[in-house]
């Protein structure tokens, strides 16, 4: 494997609050990782930050380039990002914005050429939603939205994902389906992928490693390949308090103890 992305010595601050103070870490190719941490615990900022929408001391390397100062179309074809909530409105067709993650890849007033159409409706096909191909983006659920932003981020094909948890409006299904698909497209296509997420449960089930912030920084690190029950338990401690941990299949699921 060889190393797709890096943050060195990251710190970002609102006015005179600073929320990440130093964080490092790095991404492997075909490595999905996951920040857990409670709220405000500086996961979001992260990855605002990473991607240039928000003003940071330190170095972010994106399949070895330094971002610093990058142009923003230069930016997505390093990397893409899925926020909590979508802001695109409606007045545009699901294929439309799917198709948007080819901007970055085209000319000025160059349009979208046959092949890469295909791609945006395979793209749909893949998260089994093709059938709302001509629907008003619009007019979607949020969860919805969620599963077609992903779609536009399969086809933008940036080496490096960020994703801010894209399962907050899913339902139970969609969750799975989705988490499943961003995993399998970060392995088969060595990808790199960080995402944010509320539920360490999930994260344990479709992450190959877990950083777990507290109060800005990095506290611990897991390798789900290869942690013990004991030090899973140990370390999610540190952020959730007193927890149970009960094997499940080939991971665990975490519960607050009794």
């Amino acid at each position: 494997m060889s190393e797709l992305f890096r943050l060195e010595n990251m710190h970002v601050a609102y006015g005179s609050n600073e929320v990440v103070r130093g964080v490092n870490l790095s991404l492997e190719r075909g490595e999905f990782s996951a920040l857990l941490g409670l709220n405000g615990s500086g996961k979001t900022t992260i990855l605002h930050a990473a991607c240039g929408f928000l003003p940071m001391r330190g170095t972010c390397i994106c399949a070895g380039q330094n971002c610093a100062g990058l142009h923003e179309k230069k930016r997505a074809l390093l990397m893409s990002f899925i926020p909590q909530v979508c802001s695109l409105e409606g007045g545009r067709t699901v294929f439309e914005v799917v198709m948007m993650g080819f901007n970055a890849h085209l000319h000025l007033l160059e349009s979208p050429s046959a092949e890469q159409k295909e791609l945006g409706m395979a793209a749909l096909e893949k998260l089994n939603c093709s059938h709302l191909a001509h629907t008003d983006f619009g007019a979607l659920s949020q969860g919805q939205r969620q599963i077609v932003i992903l779609a536009r981020c399969i086809v933008q094909d940036a080496p490096v994902m960020l994703l801010d948890e894209p399962d907050s409006a899913l339902d139970f299904l969609n969750r799975h389906m989705v988490l499943g698909k961003i995993r399998d497209l970060i392995k088969n296509e060595n990808r790199a992928g960080l995402i944010t997420l509320h539920d360490p449960n999930f994260a344990m089930a479709y992450c190959d490693r877990l950083l777990l912030l507290q109060n800005g920084i990095v506290a611990a690190e897991l390798d789900m390949r290869t942690a013990s029950a004991d030090e899973v338990k140990q370390k999610l401690s540190l952020i959730y308090g007193d927890i149970e941990l009960l094997p499940y299949q080939e991971s665990y699921l975490m519960t607050k103890a009794k």
